[in-house]
């Protein structure tokens, strides 16, 4: 089944739509959903699907899960498989999740009379964009009708190596909230910045004064990041201070009381570090992706599942990470295990990391993307 997965991969990193515009990859996979005889729902929070499999044995429902969306990035890659649509690729590897997902399904529907329980398969859309695709499926019932005893997730990891799985149980990834601030106030000459208020100093040592939120009002034992990614004026010169300046930036953090109490501090920060500039703010902080927490129990289960299938040297122990996944919601719900997939492989130059214009994959990383998520589904 391998060429025919690695064309299927190839397929979809061929023709990537952004966040919640999916809808031919979603045309497509119910192509090859329908080839399968697989019957599926579609139209999940805009252009989701949900496949099952039933079983004869068993009214127990095991959910495995592939997100669908691709990022604004210009592919920089010269391989005849290259996005073709101008300033979209699959960076993040979900080209890769999705192949893998069909790929399992493939195996599991032709044991589907030996199935202990029922596979249902949700290919969901829009991870990489707020509120996240995730909390809108469930919104729309996907853990209903009935509830699945679990829920599984895999994700490329081009920093190990083809052959390789990782898993971590418990809390693995961050929280995510995205921050969006505004100063304001009279602009002016540079020259005769005593007449003005100097928005861009304002700014700055606003930003500066939020650092200190992470390095003394945080536990140093729990894991933050402040992160700001774009400072931008509207108007302003060499010699014209604007009169505003607009910041874009990050809140990550593994403790969801800590993360509360953060937003109340940026706020604070922000608004008395800019009074004393003369400079107004206006804070908006959305609230993002929860934490990730993988099921101690089941995630214990399935690492045995990795090493039965891998052997224990191809499976490794994972630390956290404060990346996001919007899996969390999944995992806020119901047991969840979110592994994953070495794509790695030094010796042939695929080391890019994610969300990079030179982002690739392994392709022989899919045998293991299909069969060891089949295997999981089946073991638990």
């Amino acid at each position: 089944m391998l060429p025919e997965i690695i064309k299927i991969r190839r397929h979809l990193h061929m023709h990537p739509e952004l966040s919640f515009q999916e809808k031919k990859t979603s045309a497509w996979l119910c192509t090859k959903l329908d080839e399968l005889r697989i019957p599926y729902t579609n139209g999940w929070a805009g252009s989701g699907i949900v496949a099952e499999i039933k079983s004869n044995l068993s009214d127990h429902v095991i959910a495995l899960r592939a997100d669908m969306d691709a990022l604004p990035i210009q592919e920089a890659n010269d391989v005849e498989y290259a996005s073709l649509n101008n300033g979209i690729m699959h960076a993040c590897g979900h080209d890769v999740h999705m192949a893998s997902l069909l790929g399992a399904a493939m195996i599991l529907n032709k044991i589907k009379s030996e199935l202990p329980y029922s596979i249902r398969m949700i290919f969901q859309p829009g991870e990489e964009k707020l509120p996240g695709g995730a909390s809108m499926m469930i919104k729309d019932g996907v853990l209903q009708n009935p509830e699945p005893m679990c829920i599984v997730g895999q994700h490329v990891f081009p920093s190990l190596e083809t052959g390789k799985v990782g898993v971590r149980p418990e809390l693995y990834m961050a929280s995510a909230d995205e921050i969006y601030i505004t100063v304001s106030g009279k602009g002016g000459h540079g020259a005769m910045p005593h007449e003005c208020t100097d928005t861009v100093l304002s700014a700055s040592q606003m930003i500066v004064s939020l650092q200190q939120i992470i390095s003394r009002r945080n536990n140093p034992s729990i894991p933050s990041v402040l992160s700001f990614g774009k400072f931008n004026t509207v108007g302003g010169a060499t010699n014209v201070i604007p009169d505003k300046v607009l910041i874009e930036g990050t809140f990550r953090t593994l403790n969801e009381t800590w993360r509360s109490e953060a937003h109340e501090l940026i706020a604070e920060v922000a608004k008395n570090t800019c009074k004393a500039y003369g400079a107004d703010v206006d804070v908006n902080i959305m609230k993002g992706y929860p934490c990730l927490i993988n099921d101690s129990k089941l995630t214990s289960k399935i690492r045995k599942s990795m090493v039965q299938y891998l052997g224990a040297e191809n499976v490794v122990d994972l630390p956290i990470r404060l990346t996001s996944e919007d899996f969390a919601f999944y995992s806020q719900v119901i047991p969840a295990c979110f592994y994953r997939l070495g794509t790695g492989n030094m010796k042939k130059g695929i080391t890019s990391p994610v969300h990079t214009p030179t982002f690739d994959i392994d392709e022989s990383a899919l045998e293991i993307g299909m069969g060891l998520m089949a295997w999981i589904a089946v073991s638990q």
